[in-house]
């Protein structure tokens, strides 16, 4: 399998990720060298002297790589799911279970994004799965050019399926494409029903929408009816899947799903 060689380069493109084996954690490094300095309190274009804009030639550069990205893991025969959600919506959990219940049948890699530690990937650890940390330190979420970074560490595995684990974050990930085949956002009970009304780009960006915790949902006064009903006015045409991934209930409509896109 060739390496993503894009034109576009991180601050760290010099430093080429170690192999990381089965049943091994490898921390890929794709933070900026530079921190950002935030202006202190105040009017920020004051003390600018710019206005505050999206960044559009990032996102068009972004575009680009994930359209390299999306053609490469196609032609190696690679489907690719990244799990978006806020903080502490089940993604780890989630995905342990989902490893585990693969392992068996399909061969799996994983990217986990978070800005500092290993802690998530860590947990993630099987004896048949490749696993690399992605450490962002100041970005609150992935973007195509980490993504091709980081699979170096994984990519002579030759996987069928890569789990992407973004930054938990609501708001930035919904923006970056990772070249992924499908995404999918995590919808905790514990979140309140009006989630996706908040933050509508996310939910609206993604081919599926896993409920999760499902089994706590009555002990939170989590109204399913209302939640399904907000879920339909910002993305109507979504997939919704009930589940919880402590007791297994729903899952196998997930592993359904994942089967269906390999």
């Amino acid at each position: 399998m060739h390496h993503l060689h894009h034109d576009f380069t991180t601050p760290r493109d010099h430093e080429k990720p170690a192999r990381v084996n089965p049943g091994e954690v490898g921390t890929v490094d794709v933070r900026p060298d530079d921190p950002v300095d935030l202006p202190p309190p105040g009017d920020f274009r004051k003390q600018t002297g710019r206005s505050i804009e999206v960044n559009i030639p990032l996102l068009a550069e972004n575009n680009r790589l994930a359209a390299e990205n999306r053609e490469h893991f196609k032609s190696h025969g690679l489907k690719v799911i990244n799990l978006v959600s806020g903080p502490g919506a089940g993604k780890t959990t989630l995905l342990a279970r989902t490893l585990k219940e693969l392992a068996n049948s399909i061969s799996c890699g994983v990217l986990v994004g978070d800005l500092e530690t290993d802690s998530d990937a860590q947990r993630l650890r099987h004896d048949a799965v490749p696993v690399a940390q992605l450490t962002t330190g100041s970005a609150c979420h992935l973007d195509a050019h980490m993504i091709a970074h980081g699979f170096e560490a994984l990519h002579m595995h030759n996987p069928q399926l890569l789990f992407i684990e973004n930054v938990g974050n609501l708001v930035c990930p919904a923006e970056f494409d990772l070249g992924e085949t499908v995404r999918v956002a995590l919808f905790a009970c514990t979140d309140g029903e009006d989630k996706p009304l908040k933050y509508p780009p996310i939910y609206r960006s993604s081919h599926l929408v896993l409920m999760t915790k499902a089994d706590i949902a009555e002990a939170c006064g989590f109204d399913r009816k209302q939640a399904r009903e907000n879920l339909k006015k910002v993305c109507p045409k979504a997939e919704v899947i009930e589940l919880s991934s402590k007791t297994g209930d729903g899952f196998e409509q997930w592993l359904e799903f994942i089967r269906g896109i390999l």
